[in-house]
């Protein structure tokens, strides 16, 4: 988030200052409309924040360098010198690079986070230890904005969620929670937990999906060159001594030719598929309809749909507390679990059920119908005993073995397969190449 200050001009003239924080000058010009039209003022002038590089000296003291905040130059120039600095260099820093933050050091700052907590120490100082601790700029000074505004009292829903970009949205709207919850380091622990699946899955799931698709791309532009450049300068030569060439050889140079003659229709004929399949699966309805059903792929659709139900449950434990803010539990949860097929029956279906038809919380999953039999049973189970959270948890941590377990075994058929291709395609190649050998 980005911090401007702006100045408007009321209807008799009188001007009046704020501040706002956007994610760019962009969104905080809208918002400023939105409020100019709402108090019927007019927007004089926006400034942004930014850093400057400042060189500063009292007499008698050593230099001091540094970089610093401020709406600008001349405020800060003014604010040095009431500190009774002399000498006063400030320039603006024009390549302000915090570079983002990766999902890893979010994990492991939350986890940090989590542990630390459970070591009794206060809040602010577990801030003010970490920041000083991180390497990530980027990260470091969102720590430190955190606690600043934690200390001047800003309520936890407004000073997480304008770190979005940094936490992500679910991450974010835990913290926010458990700033204002009695169990903090159960909602921390529970995060950095959620975190570490999240990323676990989807290396899993590159090992599974991506990887394999780049082996095989490599494997087909390795033929291509050979059957296009290597083996028809081989073959030619045996052309220009008039002798006839073996079947292999003669329809790989058919093949050959037809590639030469044809390349760039094959690569529009190829290119524009997977280009248009790529752009609908970026838009909510394609995204929509490859989460329904890649859940129902063989053998990788139910790991797929284990480890959202296993987030799900993981969610809901952290935040059920069996009071009346049961829907909203339900809907943080979908939100959480990174299917938007899931989550869209469970606030379409399942709450809608709880609201308007006053079913129980198991009965409302179960008209969704994207949990399995053994989640439903679970979940039941629970709720006649009174052990609804527990019985989450107990789910969240069964899945988390089973589809590790069966995601280890898929990753190795997977790479077995890709083993018998490169294997397949090295015979061809071979068998080929021995035949024009021996003409």
């Amino acid at each position: 988030m980005e911090t401007f200050r702006y100045t408007t001009v009321g209807l008799k003239g009188n001007r009046s200052q704020g501040v706002i924080e956007a994610i760019n000058k962009k969104e905080a010009k809208k918002a400023l409309d939105q409020l100019a039209e709402k108090r019927k003022v007019k927007i004089e002038s926006i400034q942004q924040k930014t850093t400057f590089i400042y060189t500063v000296k009292k007499t008698g003291q050593p230099t001091l360098n540094g970089e610093q905040k401020a709406f600008s130059k001349d405020e800060l120039i003014q604010a040095f010198k009431r500190f009774g600095y002399e000498q006063i260099h400030v320039q603006k820093k024009w390549f302000d690079f915090k570079g983002k933050v990766p999902a890893g050091e979010v994990t492991s700052w939350i986890r940090l986070c989590a542990d630390l907590l459970k070591e009794n120490l206060p809040y602010d100082e577990i801030l003010t230890l970490l920041s000083e601790d991180t390497t990530n700029k980027c990260l470091r000074e969102t720590i430190k904005t955190i606690s600043q505004d934690l200390k001047d009292g800003k309520e936890g829903t407004e000073v997480f969620a304008k770190h979005e970009e940094v936490f992500g949205k679910f991450p974010a709207y835990m913290l926010a929670v458990a700033s204002t919850s009695g169990n903090m380091q159960t909602i921390y622990e529970s995060t950095a937990k959620f975190m570490e699946r999240d990323e676990q899955f989807k290396r899993n799931l590159r090992k599974t999906l991506v990887t394999p698709f780049i082996t095989l791309g490599v494997i087909m532009l390795v033929v291509v060159y050979y059957v296009m450049v290597i083996f028809p300068e081989t073959a030619e030569m045996f052309k220009k001594f008039g002798k006839e060439l073996p079947p292999m050889t003669a329809a790989t140079m058919r093949f050959s030719d037809f590639l030469a003659a044809n390349w760039i229709m094959i690569l529009v004929c190829i290119g524009i598929p997977v280009g248009a399949l790529v752009y609908f699966l970026k838009t909510p309805k394609g995204k929509y309809l490859k989460d329904k059903y890649i859940i129902k792929m063989p053998v990788l659709g139910d790991l797929i749909h284990k480890t959202s139900i296993e987030i799900f449950a993981r969610v809901f434990y952290s935040l059920y507390s069996g009071s009346g803010e049961n829907v909203k539990v339900i809907q943080v949860a979908a939100e959480a679990c990174r299917n938007s097929y899931m989550e869209r029956q469970i606030k379409d279906v399942a709450i809608p059920a709880m609201l308007g038809e006053g079913k129980g919380i198991v009965e409302a999953m179960e008209t969704s119908n994207v949990f399995t039999k053994t989640a439903i049973s679970r979940f039941r189970s629970g709720a006649e005993s009174g052990a609804l959270r527990n019985n989450a948890l107990q789910l969240a941590n069964y899945y988390e073995t089973d589809t590790s377990y069966r995601m280890e075994k898929v990753i190795n058929l997977v790479n077995f397969i890709i083993t018998m291709l490169i294997m397949a395609v090295m015979i061809g190649i071979t068998v080929v190449s021995s035949e024009t050998s021996v003409m």
